[in-house]
C-alpha cells in the first residue's frame, strides 16, 4: 500500500476515535453513581496515561535526535508558553469548548509528524497512530462531556460537531508527509512543541480531573495508559 494512503488512512481512523469517544459518553450511564463517577475518572486517567506515554515513547525521543540542546529548550519553552495562552485566552472567554480545542491542539501536531515519519519509512509512524487513536478515544468522551454540560450543544449534533474534525488529521497528515518530510528538523521541533504543551495540558486539567477523594483506583487508568504505549513499542521494537 502506498505510504501516503496508509498515512490518510491511520490519521482518519485516529480523528474518528474523537466521535467515537462522544458516543460512548452519549450512552454512558453506570449504577450505581459511585461506579458512573469512578468510571469517568478512570477514563480521563487512562488518557492522561497514554499522552505521557506518546511524549516519552515517541515525540521526545524523536524530536531530541535531530535538534541541538538550544532548540529543544526552545521548542519546549515555546509549546508551554503557547499553551498555557491558549488556555489563559479559553478560561477568560468561558468558553465551552476548552477540551475540544485542547485536543485538537495535540491531535494536529501529532498528526503532521505521523505523516513525516511515514515519509522516512520509521516504526514509530504506526505507534504514533495507535497512541493518537488511544488519546482521542478519551478526550472525545471529555470533550462531549464538557460541552454537553454546558448546555451549548448535545446529542446527536454534538458528535456531528466531533465528527467534523476527522479530516484535520488526514489534512495534517498529507503536510507533514508531502510538505515537511524534507524538514527534519521542523518536524522535530513540532514533536517536542507538542509534547511540551500535552505535558502542560495533562498536569494542568487532565491529573486534577482523574483525582477522586477517597478513590484510588482511577489512577490504574494512567498506569494502564502508558502501559499501552509500552507494548507497542516492544511490538514494533520486536
Amino acid at each position: 500500500m502506498n505510504e501516503l494512503v496508509q498515512v490518510l488512512l491511520l490519521t482518519t481512523m485516529a480523528g474518528a476515535a474523537i466521535p467515537i469517544g462522544g458516543v460512548i459518553a452519549m450512552f454512558e450511564k453506570i449504577s450505581p453513581q459511585w461506579i458512573e463517577e469512578e468510571f469517568r475518572h478512570s477514563v480521563i486517567a487512562f488518557g492522561g496515561g497514554v499522552l505521557i506515554s506518546a511524549v516519552a515513547l515517541v515525540l521526545v525521543p524523536e524530536g531530541v535526535q535531530v535538534l541541538s540542546l538550544g532548540w529543544i529548550v526552545a521548542a519546549f519553552v515555546a509549546g508551554a508558553v503557547v499553551f498555557w495562552g491558549l488556555e489563559t485566552l479559553l478560561a477568560r472567554s468561558k468558553s465551552s469548548i476548552a477540551q475540544l480545542v485542547a485536543m485538537l491542539s495535540d491531535f494536529i501536531p501529532e498528526a503532521i509528524a505521523l505523516g513525516a515519519a511515514f515519509a522516512h519509512g520509521e516504526k514509530t509512524g504506526l505507534l504514533l497512530a495507535v497512541l493518537i487513536a488511544l488519546q482521542n478515544l478519551p478526550e472525545g468522551f471529555n470533550a462531549y462531556r464538557e460541552l454537553n454540560t454546558n448546555g451549548d450543544i448535545g446529542g446527536k449534533k454534538l458528535v456531528l460537531l466531533l465528527a467534523a474534525c476527522i479530516p484535520l488529521g488526514p489534512l495534517a497528515g498529507w503536510i507533514g508527509y508531502e510538505h515537511l518530510s524534507v524538514y527534519p528538523r521542523v518536524v522535530g521541533f513540532i514533536m517536542l512543541f507538542a509534547a511540551s504543551g500535552i505535558l502542560y495540558l495533562t498536569f494542568q486539567d487532565l491529573a486534577p480531573q482523574s483525582k477522586v477523594e477517597n478513590q484510588r483506583a482511577p489512577a490504574i487508568g494512567a498506569v494502564l495508559g502508558f502501559l499501552l504505549g509500552v507494548v507497542g513499542q516492544v511490538l514494533l521494537d520486536g
